[in-house]
């Protein structure tokens, strides 16, 4: 009898969360889990509220997941919000997570768990998702979610910690897989129908439209980048000082490059492009943004930044562009790494850069958000918050294109 109050109350639960019972797995495509019977801590409910469908772009505005947690859209003409959106509970204010956009359709999850399907032009909610009914705990954490082929991919921190699959037309469960570690807080990469993703010391590959483990490889050092592909090789880097070059079927080290020494730490700052690498590490007293031959892992160019950390690098036609954590925006050559432009912002940035025209970008600062003039270098607030946090810890912008 106690035993079936306690399911009863757990369902109850569930139900009271989005008002219906928790989602199954399609059938057939979960088989493969090592975690198919979830408990509190990872079971997944959703709600489809209204019919998944594409919408049209709203060109004047801008998505802004603000560092409270809070997402708005903020028409740039009017000056004006056209709608905010936020978690149905949280049990702090906070962002820490990235948005995607597809098909005029705003996916993003929150701290606490939930994920949204939301109208870029209304607001209005398509579905909302839930994974695990934790309520005290961050779950998702510097996660982006990455969708192909009609599924949503994401990871999440302990006590969940597992990778999901989910439908983008309802938020409902595809396939899940329990991780080894809990810091997984790294977006996972798909690339050739596969899923990679990193936890702990291991690095997985996982077949997207099933959850089949592929293959999975233990590292003596944690794994703490993000995962890129050049379309050829799949890179990622360890927690300290070494970048990988793994073979994406087999996950066998086709090369690895060890950074300069005293530098680590590269997290999500590499990209690549046209069979070239470049990532960037931090150090006690020198940090560095390097290129080398994705082919061979042969060093091309550095670029070194004195006592100062690479807070954020992205790629922009043909430059690396960013900003170190003492608030110095920098521009670099690709092809040779030369400084093209650096300058000390009066504001700083704790967004990712926004590229609106070849005139300006937007970056969110912990007081505004800032259209940076690349002509005049001005730093023009266009939306000053009421109250600025001393903690930001992130915030996120997307202009609707």
């Amino acid at each position: 009898m106690k035993k079936n109050l306690v399911t009863l109350l757990f369902v109850f639960t569930a139900i009271n969360m989005f008002g219906q019972a928790p989602s199954n797995s399609k059938s057939g495509k979960n088989s493969y889990s090592n975690n198919k019977v979830l408990t509190a801590n990872d079971i997944v409910t959703n709600k489809a509220i209204n019919p998944l469908k594409k919408v049209p772009l709203d060109p004047q505005s801008i998505l802004i997941y603000d560092y409270d947690g809070s997402l708005m859209s903020f028409n740039l003409e009017s000056e004006a919000f056209n709608w905010t959106v936020k978690a149905t509970d949280s049990h702090t204010e906070m962002c820490a997570n990235q948005l995607t956009l597809q098909d005029g359709v705003v996916y993003v999850p929150f701290i606490n768990g939930e994920i949204f399907a939301i109208n870029n032009k209304t607001g209005q909610i398509f579905w909302k998702s839930r994974l695990g009914t934790i309520t005290d705990q961050i779950v998702l954490k510097n996660q982006a979610p990455i969708i192909n082929d009609g599924k949503l991919f994401i990871t999440t921190q302990s006590p969940n910690n597992n990778i999901y699959a989910l439908d983008i037309k309802d938020g409902s469960l595809i396939w899940n897989y329990k991780l080894d570690a809990s810091n997984n807080d790294i977006p996972v990469l798909f690339f050739d129908n596969k899923v990679f993703t990193q936890s702990g010391n291991n690095f997985y590959s996982f077949e997207a439209n099933t959850g089949k483990l592929l293959s999975q490889k233990t590292f003596e050092e944690p794994i703490h980048g993000k995962a890129v592909t050049d379309g050829e090789n799949v890179f990622v880097a360890n927690e300290k000082n070494v970048v990988f070059a793994l073979n994406p079927n087999t996950l066998d080290i086709v090369w690895q490059f060890k950074l300069d020494e005293n530098q680590s730490n590269i997290k999500d700052r590499i990209f690549s492009k046209d069979k070239k690498l470049y990532f960037a590490a931090e150090g006690p007293e020198v940090s560095s943004l390097y290129a080398v031959d994705s082919k061979t892992g042969t060093q091309i160019w550095k670029t070194d930044f004195k006592n100062d950390i690479i807070e954020y690098v992205v790629e922009e036609s043909d430059n690396a562009w960013g900003y170190t954590r003492k608030g110095k925006l920098f521009q670099i050559d690709l092809a040779n790494g030369e400084m093209a432009f650096d300058m000390k912002l009066s504001t700083r940035p704790i967004s990712n850069l926004e590229f609106a025209e070849e005139n300006y970008m937007y970056y969110y600062s912990d007081a505004a958000l800032i259209q940076f003039e690349f002509s005049t270098k001005d730093e023009n607030e266009v939306y000053l918050r009421t109250s600025i946090k001393d903690d930001a810890y992130s915030a996120y912008l997307k202009i609707l294109r």
